[in-house]
């Protein structure tokens, strides 16, 4: 039944002698760590001859073989005709139900199973003369790289993967003639005769823990030769991705050397095998197995493993890597291109689950439908945003809307998308928590949005989602209007609908700097003050002796310049709420001012910050559109009385001193350090000619720049957050000079 032709022992030749392998010495071991190098060069040099070969090699299935070969080589354990097993699933020998009809049936199936896997018969019968060689017994050649090197050269004309299966598959054959006879020896008189023959009673009439520690470290051998092989193979097939190419073409001396190194040693350790599989089939209980021998196979095999997976491991990245690469270009055509409605584009961002959205309001699940054809503000946070800024404006955007939905400002709808890169059970209840105090849409689960859309979203040079939250706008085509449109609408409200860029531009191109811009949205007195003509006072700082000297001679002023004055405290950006909150009381126990209540103060602070930031994406744009040079944008800046005015507020927040801001209705504004206007307002007497004659604001900022050229140069700070448009200069705001930049970290305001 072999498929491989059987060496048989010559009848001159004692047992002793003729049966026991030469086995490995330590000098050789030494020898092949040494020459690895050159022996792996003449692996390769052997493979490259197939260039010269007349013919092309037979075909072969590989993965058929491989799993024959596994199959056999699983049941090739210790041949144990003792085992219940054998006795209790092969009937006996004459009986009707197991014929010899039977058995040649079942080899003229298996020559046909052989000849659909592609076997090339006579390699095998070519490699099993070497593998399993005369010579081992002999003594004429007990070299295992010769054996090693002479069936490469056997297996020259195919690739790296075949060569080791072929010769793992010839291996597999003769472990499997000895187990079909071992099984069938007590029960098969044809299995008992050919034994005799293959002279094996020794062997399979012995105890059975005898031969069984003979096969353990042999075993183990082959285990390993099998895990290598199957990595062999899937590198080639990895290798053979066109996904891969781009990183194969700076690796692929290296890999080749490494797969040359893994099926030589796979080779070898199988000669190291078939040595001792001869001795142990031929010597039975007399043959005496050097430990040493197997193991420095195993270690070797293993070592080659982990090359193996590592190399593995890399090629599976650069591939993931390039097929999300690919997947991100196209997600990016998408999302960067005008449509004839949103729904791809939003079909894009929401690739799973249908229906992928929940109507927070209504709590129920909706599908992405329900915005074709509406403006989408795609809502981007992590799980800490009950207090962020943007949760407020997104709060006050709906508010808005329920109160009047049938404004056309109003037609719009919000999405929030969590970004996170891992959830837990704690982060999902979260999220569901978050998801029922909102009023607008949610995603359904988090995983409706892809890893690749949240690389997209994560990527510097798309949207940039990092910590902040994000505002980003898509139209009813699906374009992406707005990258962030958080800050136009922390500073213009509905009115910069439909929130774009262009509605952005056009929104500052027409603003000035006015108290209105400033403080209209802070308390509902504003309006009515401005209206009535009279003059706003905006004051800060955190110094409470200040405080009271400055609203004291505001007042007294004010009543002798016969103007009326409203004085309201904002407080400190970034301020520690107790020490605000004290000082806010003590001014409403004085009837010092008005005070805004806390969360206001902190809103103020924050549309001032959102108007430098959507200020400066302006003035960019513009410096882009007129093509001036990027070194004109601290003039173009410098001459921007709104970016001025903006930056000396900012100024002002930055520090714990006082200050005041002062104007009317529309009109020109003062402001000062707190010294400054002090020491101003108290020397009235000095400018009150000119308060009649031009007006009170223009009066006060006259002697204001006389104030300010008097006194000494001071120090002054700006505290920017480190989001969006980041200046690489900035002029101080009172003296006009270039101001020094540091870098601040801020944990929290207390």
């Amino acid at each position: 039944m072999a498929l491989v032709p059987q060496n048989k022992t010559p009848n001159n030749i004692p047992k002793g002698d003729y049966c026991r392998p030469h086995l490995l010495s330590r000098d050789s071991h030494r020898q092949f760590e040494t020459e690895d190098s050159s022996i792996i060069s003449q692996v390769l040099y052997i493979d490259e001859s197939h260039d010269d070969r007349p013919y092309d090699p037979t075909p072969i299935s590989l993965k058929h073989i491989l799993r024959a070969s596994e199959v056999i080589l699983s049941h090739a354990d210790t041949p144990d005709i003792h085992s219940d097993v054998s006795r209790s699933t092969i009937p006996a020998s004459g009986a009707d139900e197991y014929t010899l009809e039977d058995d040649l049936e079942q080899f003229a199936s298996s020559v046909s199973l052989h000849e659909s896997y592609g076997v090339p018969t006579s390699i095998f019968i070519a490699i099993s003369g070497k593998l399993f060689t005369k010579k081992w017994i002999t003594r004429e050649d007990n070299n295992k790289q010769k054996i090693a090197m002479g069936i490469l050269h056997a297996v020259h004309q195919y690739d790296w993967q075949e060569k080791v299966v072929l010769v793992l598959g010839t291996f597999a054959v003769k472990n499997g003639e000895l187990w079909l006879v071992a099984q069938l020896y007590t029960t098969y008189a044809l299995a008992r005769e050919i034994g005799k023959l293959e002279q094996l009673p020794e062997l399979l009439e012995g105890p059975a823990t005898n031969s069984k520690s003979k096969f353990e470290a042999y075993n183990n051998l082959v285990q390993a030769v099998l895990k290598v092989t199957k990595l062999i193979i899937r590198l080639q097939e990895i290798r053979r991705d066109p996904d891969s190419n781009a990183e194969l073409e700076s690796t692929t001396n290296s890999t080749d050397f490494h797969i040359a190194t893994a099926v030589y040693w796979t080779i070898w350790s199988l000669v190291v095998a078939a040595s001792h599989f001869v001795g142990i089939t031929c010597m039975g209980l007399d043959y005496k197995m050097e430990a040493w021998g197997l193991s420095f196979a195993i270690q070797k095999l293993e070592t080659i493993q982990g090359d193996l997976e590592e190399s593995i491991n890399s090629l599976y990245d650069a591939i993931k890597r390039k097929k999300d690469d690919k997947d991100l270009a196209a997600i990016a055509y998408i999302l960067e291109n005008p449509h004839l409605d949103n729904i791809k584009p939003l079909k894009v961002l929401f690739f799973k689950d249908q229906p992928a959205l929940y109507d927070c309001y209504r709590k129920r699940r909706v599908s992405i439908g329900l915005l074709k054809g509406k403006i989408v503000i795609l809502f981007l946070t992590d799980l800490d945003i009950l207090h962020e800024k943007e949760y407020m404006i997104v709060q006050q955007m709906y508010m808005e809307k329920h109160h009047e939905p049938t404004k056309p400002e109003n037609q719009y709808e919000v999405v929030w998308i969590p970004i996170l890169d891992t959830w837990t059970a704690a982060k999902y209840e979260r999220f569901e928590t978050i998801r029922n105090a909102m009023e607008w849409y949610s995603v359904y689960l988090p995983s409706v949005v892809s890893p690749t859309v949240i690389r997209y979203i994560r990527k510097e040079d798309k949207w940039n989602f990092v910590k902040k939250p994000l505002l980003v706008v898509m139209d009813p085509q699906g374009n992406i209007v707005h990258n962030n449109a958080v800050h136009m609408i922390c500073v213009f409200g509905s009115i910069a609908f439909p929130f774009n860029k262009s509605r952005e531009d056009l929104l500052w191109e027409k603003e000035t700097w006015r108290m209105e811009l400033v403080a209209d949205p802070i308390d509902d007195n504003i309006l009515s003050w401005i209206t009535e003509r009279k003059h706003l006072c905006l004051y800060g700082g955190e110094d409470i002796n200040w405080i009271r000297n400055f609203t004291r001679v505001a007042k007294n002023v004010a009543w002798e310049a016969g103007i009326g004055l409203e004085l309201l405290y904002v407080g400190k950006n970034k301020a520690k709420e107790r020490l605000v909150k004290n000082i806010m009381r003590i001014i409403q126990d004085e009837n010092l001012s008005h005070t805004i209540e806390w969360h206001l103060i902190s809103f103020f602070w924050t549309r001032l910050e959102s108007m430098w930031q959507s200020k400066g994406h302006q003035l960019q744009n513009k410096l882009k559109s007129s093509q001036l040079r990027s070194t004109d944008s601290v003039a173009m800046k410098k001459d921007d009385a709104v970016m001025q005015g903006i930056i000396s507020m900012l100024s002002f927040g930055s520090s714990d001193h006082g200050w005041a801001v002062i104007g009317a209705c529309s009109a020109e504004m003062s402001k000062a350090n707190g010294e400054h206007m002090l020491r101003s307002l108290r020397e009235f007497n000095a400018w009150k000619t000119r308060h009649i004659e031009i007006g009170f604001t223009p009066a006060l900022n006259e002697y204001l720049a006389g104030v300010s050229k008097q006194a000494p140069h001071h120090c002054s700070n700006l505290t920017l957050p480190v989001t969006g448009l980041m200046p690489e200069t900035v002029a101080c705001a009172e003296c006009g000079r270039i101001m020094e930049r540091f870098n601040m970290f801020l944990c929290c305001s207390d």
